[in-house]
């Protein structure tokens, strides 16, 4: 099914609809391979263009499905368009050239200023590298933009001929704005200056703000990675 311009994994009926629990929300994956499962409401989801409806894995108790949702999320989906609208941003670049590098950042502090940690998952084909860091005490938009620079740094390191278009994700307006958009420096200005400066060295950056919290696997992945630092240093 489709769920906020992603197509995702739902638990569902012989009929294709979501199976609801006692709380009537559907349950929901963003890769079949994925253990972690998210909780929808059914309004939020919807057919996606040419995507199969499967369950979950064998063996996992079906939750019982409230005939009154039921009910409301056909209603929903009849008159829902047969093809995906408008792709997200998110989703085009997903979607983008098999070479490109996807690069996803996040930044963490407790408190602010506080520790600080950051979060990043490099992918490229089939490579993967996780990375989390803690950075010692500062606020969370330095964090922000530290973990875009050590993004880029790996992705270099996996794919050291250069080259391949780079997808950069964070959910920070700030650091986007700043390294992308021309936005004048208040703060932290010789750390911006510097990344800038290092950006030189990157053709063809793609940069896409994602939701933080909004369910989106590796935006999550980095967050987590991000405060795990924080955790496991914040006495140092």
């Amino acid at each position: 099914m489709s769920f906020k311009g992603q197509t995702v994994w739902v638990h569902v009926d012989e009929s294709g609809r979501p199976l609801l629990d006692s709380t009537g929300k559907a349950e929901m994956k963003y890769r079949e391979s994925d253990t972690r499962i998210y909780k929808p409401l059914p309004q939020n989801l919807g057919p996606a263009n040419g995507a199969p409806h499967q369950g979950f894995a064998a063996g996992r108790k079906e939750a019982p499905a409230s005939p009154s949702s039921k009910a409301a999320f056909g209603a929903r989906a009849s008159k829902a368009p047969t093809a995906v609208k408008a792709v997200s941003k998110l989703a085009a670049a997903r979607s983008s050239s098999a070479d490109t590098i996807h690069v996803w950042t996040d930044g963490a502090c407790s408190g602010n200023p506080g520790p600080m940690g950051i979060g990043v998952v490099v992918i490229a084909g089939n490579k993967r590298k996780e990375h989390g860091e803690f950075l010692g005490r500062g606020t969370n938009n330095i964090a922000e933009l530290t973990a875009i620079r050590r993004g880029l740094e790996i992705a270099r390191e996996i794919v050291p001929e250069g080259g391949r278009p780079i997808a950069v994700y964070s959910d920070s307006s700030y650091a986007i704005g700043l390294l992308s958009q021309g936005w004048r420096a208040k703060a932290n200005q010789e750390l911006v200056a510097e990344i800038r400066e290092f950006l030189r060295d990157y053709s063809g950056l793609r940069w896409v703000k994602v939701d933080g919290h909004a369910g989106v696997a590796e935006n999550e992945r980095c967050d987590v990675l991000a405060r795990q630092a924080v955790a496991t240093n914040r006495h140092l």
